[in-house]
């Protein structure tokens, strides 16, 4: 599934649902909670009716204004799966589950290209947040997405592992043909594209104008290395998952959590000839 950012226009949907109509089963709509945001996603919405799945994004999932904003959403499209985050406390997991969220996002923080901690203090471990909304918002018939800090395959697998029933990925799928950002060629022949995070310098030039007199950027813009197709790198990410679940004896990811165990570590894996891969 790709949550698909805020700032393209309701022509711009309607051109790709007419171009591909197959891939509207494999992106929500993401929106912020402004009346401008609001106006927008109704309209995508109700102009693209093959959609049906809608992302509440906000780094700030705390505001007290959330649950109202996600139960006037629900109200107006109540066979639409709503995505709603970011949190990483069972209380709120549960707030928002009751205002008609099917699934929350869960992290703040763990991003590669976040830098919320550094800028503000506020954030939370991602397992920990991972295994304390799991567990709420399955006791209420929810699910959570684990959203951000995960580095590899054997990343994702925890973050299953801890209860997540999806995981999302920014970093470890940046670098491709499918990816966006620009393609350039550095002076000694290797090839980058660009990633930024939506709440960096350069996202909010791009669709702001500028980072707001009152704030601060809480995201960075690096170069990653272009990595061609992203085939390769799904099938080597469900290539782990598949043997992670032979390891813990699970004959499908929904039995994964139950069959697996954490214990604190200092160091996991054996990095004596400096690679991770």
């Amino acid at each position: 599934m790709t949550a698909v950012h805020k700032y393209y226009s309701v022509d711009e949907w309607k051109a790709f649902a007419q171009s591909s109509p197959e891939a509207l089963d494999f992106v929500t709509v993401s929106s912020g909670t402004s009346e401008d945001d609001i106006k927008r996603l109704s309209s995508i919405v109700n102009e693209v009716p093959g959609i049906s799945g809608i992302t509440l994004d906000i780094a700030n999932g705390y505001q007290d204004s959330f649950p109202d904003i996600i139960a006037r959403v629900r109200d107006a499209f109540p066979k639409h799966t709503i995505v709603a985050g970011n949190v990483v406390t069972g209380e709120v997991v549960e707030d928002l589950i009751r205002a008609g969220a099917d699934v929350v996002k869960v992290g703040l923080g763990p991003g590669s290209v976040c830098i919320t901690r550094i800028k503000t203090g506020v954030g939370y471990p991602q397992l920990s947040a991972v295994l304390e909304c799991s567990e709420v918002a399955h006791e209420m018939g929810g699910h959570i997405m684990a959203d951000g800090g995960c580095t590899c395959p054997g990343d994702i697998a925890k973050a299953l592992g801890g209860g997540a029933d999806f995981v999302m990925l920014g970093g470890m799928l940046a670098g491709h043909d499918q990816s966006g950002g620009e393609l350039r060629t550095k002076e000694d022949g290797t090839k980058v594209k660009t990633f930024y995070g939506m709440s960096s310098e350069t996202a909010m030039s791009k669709h702001a104008g500028q980072v707001a007199s009152y704030r601060t950027a809480e995201g960075k813009s690096v170069e990653v290395p272009y990595r061609g197709d992203v085939t390769d790198t799904l099938q080597d990410i469900l290539g782990g998952l598949r043997s992670t679940c032979t390891y813990v004896g699970a004959a499908k990811l929904a039995e994964l959590a139950p069959r697996t165990t954490f214990i604190r570590v200092q160091h996991q894996a054996n990095y004596f000839y400096g690679t991770k891969h």
